[in-house]
């Protein structure tokens, strides 16, 4: 038999090509749905923009942002979902998401919250497929902003023309308030004026789209103001149009508490933006002057015609003013403050109550307790520090305690605690209710050892160990 050629028609080549002709038809609905990830087929999103924001966070996260007719905004994190996750990062730019979060995680935006309750399967190739409450309708607020966590892949031909990626290496380490008018002639401290921030290439303002009394608060207490006051925005929006402005950052959003503008969620410009800050202009802020900065006397007047009532915290110690031991007034004695929890947030409040900015550094360890003088006495109640050879009573867990050392020679010294002193509590056994320590004091430092309860030594040991002959409840005799 002659072998048939593969040029040859034959019935064998008719079911060849049904065969592939039906391949063809099908195979675009073999296996299971899945989202394109081809840029020129995404359609759904024409007129939204998508970015990531927020800080800190890297490339592939951030909190979710859309622009819609020309407004950026947010996503309320309820009913948030990974699928949803999965949607907006294709959006993006990458290929899916391995994680998402809630309760602004990544700072509170700014502007309108586009989406509330979004509901995706997360094979839809746009965000407009997924079910919500309609764009602007919410009731959340930006406490709930949700954000994402992109897979580091990013989709391959991906065109992100309508993706802007926020910077997130820039850092704002000098800011500054420029007079918008007469510069070399207004008197120093300036309190009023544009806010400006140093990068890399100069100085550049701040767009005040979504700008807050916040952010005032913490741009005049980095700079030594205590407080903030309103400006004239009327005047401010009038003199904008007059000038030209470089903008540097789009989006500042403090809480408040921040002792430095680069601890608040910041959000800079790209090089290749063009438009920028659109419909608004620089922040401005004005701030209120300290004791220190009321230089002429028409302020010093005013400020001391104010009733003043006593003052409740002081510093002391200090090379210079504004540094210092912090010490507060309680039943008419001057006390310190343990430095346990001791952090730049709780320091800013002193500085603040005190009519400086915010604090530049929280100190601990009594790097300030050179030349104190002795403040306390004896007492038979109270939280305060007590004095050697006195005794204090504590009606509670003792958190932090120190004992006054001011006028206390170098030498060997007893440290004693007594629980129940009054015997006020019953206890099935009181003999281990006192422990007493051998205390070593050199003038510089304090070393505590051979601590041991009251009754562990014989009497005669405990006459050569103490210096005293002998102690009734918790009273020295």
């Amino acid at each position: 038999m002659r072998p048939v050629s593969v040029w040859q028609w034959s019935p064998w080549a008719d079911l060849l090509c049904l065969l592939c002709l039906l391949c063809l038809l099908c195979s675009s609905c073999l296996g299971s749905p899945s989202p394109s990830t081809d840029p020129e087929k995404r359609v759904g999103s024409q007129g939204l923009r998508f970015r990531l924001a927020g800080f800190p966070r890297k490339p592939y996260e951030g909190r979710v942002e859309i622009q819609r007719a020309g407004e950026w905004g947010t996503i309320c994190d309820d009913d948030f979902t990974l699928q949803a996750a999965h949607v907006l990062c294709r959006e993006l730019g990458f290929t899916e998401a391995t994680g998402w979060t809630h309760s602004a995680k990544y700072g509170p935006g700014t502007g309108r919250i586009w989406l509330d309750n979004l509901s995706c399967s997360g094979t839809e190739q746009s965000v407009t497929e997924c079910a919500s409450r309609g764009w602007g309708n919410s009731d959340c607020t930006h406490d709930e902003d949700a954000g994402v966590i992109c897979k580091d892949q990013r989709l391959p031909g991906f065109s992100d023309s309508n993706v802007i990626e926020v910077e997130h290496h820039l850092q704002v380490e000098e800011v500054r308030i420029r007079p918008a008018v007469g510069w070399g002639r207004r008197p120093l401290p300036v309190t009023e004026g544009l806010v400006e921030v140093r990068l890399p290439d100069g100085w550049s303002q701040v767009c005040d789209k979504g700008w807050s009394a916040h952010n005032s608060h913490v741009v005049c207490g980095m700079l030594g103001f205590p407080s903030e006051k309103r400006v004239n925005a009327a005047f401010y929006r009038l003199l904008a149009q007059r000038q030209q402005h470089s903008f540097g950052l789009h989006g500042v959003a403090c809480v408040g508490t921040e002792a430095h503008l680069s601890l608040c969620s910041l959000e800079f410009y790209r090089a290749n933006d063009t438009a920028r800050c659109p419909g608004g202009g620089p922040a401005v802020v004005s701030c209120v002057p300290g004791p220190l900065y009321a230089a002429s006397s028409g302020q010093k007047k005013q400020q001391q015609s104010k009733p003043q009532g006593e003052a409740r915290v002081r510093l002391k110690g200090g090379a210079h003013p504004g540094e210092g031991r912090v010490e507060v007034l309680k039943a008419s004695t001057w006390g310190t403050v343990c430095d346990r929890k001791w952090d730049l947030h709780a320091a800013s409040v002193v500085c603040r109550e005190l009519g400086f900015g915010s604090a530049r550094e929280a100190l601990s360890g009594a790097r300030m307790g050179q030349d104190v003088s002795k403040r306390y006495e004896c007492a038979n109640f109270g939280e305060q520090g007590i004095t050697v050879g006195c005794w204090d009573l504590y009606r509670h867990d003792i958190d932090c305690q120190w004992i006054d050392i001011t006028d206390v020679k170098p030498g060997n010294y007893i440290l004693q605690v007594v629980i129940n002193p009054n015997f006020e509590v019953a206890e099935s056994d009181f003999t281990n209710n006192a422990m007493k320590c051998n205390c070593k004091y050199d003038g510089h430092r304090i070393w505590v050892h051979n601590c041991h309860i009251g009754d562990a030594f014989s009497e005669e040991a405990n006459r050569r160990f103490e210096r005293y002959p002998g102690q009734t409840s918790n009273q020295i005799i």
